[in-house]
């Protein structure tokens, strides 16, 4: 640290600020020693990867862009402070930040800073093994332009031209009438300049088809260089014409391409479906009814330790906080069509791995299966969320006999229905890959039965189960019994808090909306994201307290309240 940079930055800011308490607390957090791999020592001398990973994690927790950042760094003071420049240095150009990016997706360092800090917040027993974690997800929205199949079509074929004109403009010269496809492709695919006639957009349809059958044809060709199909854009046209263009041929025996019809032609799965050629891991997803999104999907994971102690409601004096406060322990993106029950078992593995793994493990009812339940517990994890309940039809009338009302016998392998007759067959089955057990009562049995009607709606007349093996089916039994009673609805209250880190996260990093394109660099976006959240959060705990103070009720509220009661 210059002496004058300290000097000064101390003499403006007696009480300090939060990027210098950033300097003084997690200054080894910072250092050079976990990039060896990243960044060489031969050469013009660079930047300190340690230093402009301090210069991200603040750049997040402000939510700035790359210019703002560098220019923060050239004339702010305490920015100054936090990376030990001197008054007259004149910091870095803004592009020094994606390129250091860069260099941490290529080489798989995306939480290599959130793991340090974690790490360092262990070692101080801020966060430990054993205690209480909550778990959610939010959408997060890519960083490319909505497209529909048409434009997808057309856009797919302007940026595989873009490319090759950069990279191979005498190869592209002879395999495409460059003026015509100039005139097809300059401008950028858009449907507001679309035909409005549906019969003239399904030729354009064709044409776009056609076009890009043209480009891959030369680009797989025998002669053709194979670095000009190992080009991503060109790739990826290669996808998008099979997702989105039939070939046959004509009754002249001419290869001609159609649109294909999600209907009658079908599509690829929503986890292999391209939507966009810019951003080859985006895709498109849906939530309940009113949210569809192009994205990924993010799950953070805290800490839930921290409780104000008791104090009298009445009085001005603020509440006191024990403990510590509440840290991020992981973060886990994905693409945005895998569901939250498969982040389950990854989100424990690095909670484990990391040495933090929790007792009691709050999620919604999106991450539990009944085997992630069984598993967890042996791994001594008691998962704390509401699992699916029954939906069988005798569930959900609430008037018949549903799975709770027949006895089982595991060692004899029978089942006892509500009237005393035990079951003709027991047969264990795969169902989707998982073991279970159909269980099947004679049509003889069912037939002359007094309550039928209650227990089965099938047309043999006769009652069949579906089960699945002992422990599993023992331990989701018990979870759905013991969500309903008041003391597990009360313990399950403490899950809401993470709906609240959600939003700081949004607010203050912009965690929402992905910066960049491509997976590995939206999961760097995400892990600087969260430990941007994790200082401030530990700002908050060094000068007032762990959480920010709420916004007190004015007198003025508190009259109408009481009025109004």
């Amino acid at each position: 640290m210059p002496e004058q940079t300290a000097r000064t930055a101390r003499a403006a800011f007696p009480k300090g600020s939060l990027p210098m308490r950033v300097r003084d607390h997690l200054a080894e957090v910072f250092a050079d020693e976990p990039f060896p791999e990243a960044f060489g020592v031969r050469g013009a001398r660079g930047y300190s990867p340690g230093v402009l990973a301090l210069v991200t994690v603040l750049q997040f927790s402000e939510d700035l862009t790359d210019r703002q950042a560098a220019e923060a760094v050239r004339d702010r003071l305490t920015w100054k402070y936090a990376v030990g420049a001197e008054l007259t240095d004149a910091g870095f150009d803004h592009t020094v930040l994606p390129r250091f990016r860069a260099r941490l997706a290529d080489h798989g360092m995306e939480r290599v800073v959130f793991d340090r800090l974690l790490e360092h917040c262990k070692e101080a027993g801020l966060v430990a093994a054993g205690g209480k974690q909550r778990t959610d997800a939010t959408h997060v929205i890519s960083s490319v332009r909505n497209l529909n199949r048409l434009e997808l079509a057309g856009e797919s074929v302007r940026a595989a031209l873009e490319a090759l004109a950069a990279a191979a403009p005498s190869w592209l010269a002879g395999v495409v009438d460059v003026t015509e496809f100039a005139t097809r492709y300059g401008p950028r695919i858009d449907s507001w300049k679309m035909p409005s006639s549906q019969v003239k957009r399904d030729r354009l349809a064709q044409v776009f088809g056609q076009d890009a059958l043209v480009l891959c044809q030369a680009a797989w060709a025998k002669d053709a260089p194979v670095w000009i199909r190992q080009i991503e854009s060109v790739a990826l046209l290669r996808q998008v014409l099979v997702q989105t263009c039939l070939i046959g041929s004509d009754s002249r025996g001419r290869q001609v391409t159609g649109k294909r019809d999600a209907g009658s032609d079908g599509v690829p799965p929503g986890q292999l479906r391209l939507a966009s050629p810019y951003d080859s891991d985006a895709r498109w997803a849906a939530r309940g009814d009113g949210l569809f999104w192009c994205g990924y999907k993010i799950h953070l994971t805290e800490t839930c330790t921290t409780l104000p102690t008791d104090t009298d409601t009445d009085t001005d004096t603020e509440p006191e906080w024990q403990g510590p406060p509440n840290l991020i322990t992981d973060v886990h993106t994905t693409d945005a069509t895998v569901p939250d029950v498969k982040a389950t078992a990854p989100i424990q593995a690095k909670l484990a791995g990391h040495g933090v793994k929790p007792a009691g493990h709050y999620l919604d009812s999106g991450y539990p299966s009944a085997e992630l339940i069984t598993r967890a517990m042996k791994q001594d994890i008691r998962m704390v969320t509401p699992v699916l309940l029954d939906r069988s039809a005798q569930a959900k009338a609430a008037d018949g006999f549903d799975k709770t009302a027949f006895t089982i016998s595991w060692k004899t392998r029978q089942v006892r229905c509500p009237a005393g007759k035990t079951s003709s067959h027991w047969n264990p089955v795969k169902q989707h890959g998982k073991d279970a057990i159909v269980i099947t009562f004679s049509v003889l049995t069912c037939r002359d039965c007094p309550f039928q009607l209650q227990c089965t709606t099938s047309k043999l007349g006769r009652r069949m189960l579906t089960l699945r093996p002992k422990e599993l089916h023992e331990n989701l039994a018990r979870a759905r019994a013991e969500q309903k009673t008041d003391t597990w609805k009360n313990k399950y209250a403490l899950r809401a808090g993470v709906e609240g880190t959600i939003n700081q996260a949004l607010d203050l990093t912009g965690i929402r909306r992905a910066r960049y394109r491509g997976l590995p660099k939206v999961r760097i976006q995400h892990a600087f994201s969260a430990t941007a959240l994790n200082i401030v959060r530990l700002d908050a705990w060094w000068t007032t307290g762990p959480l920010d103070r709420t916004r007190r009720t004015s007198r003025l509220e508190q009259l109408s309240y009481r009025l109004s009661a």
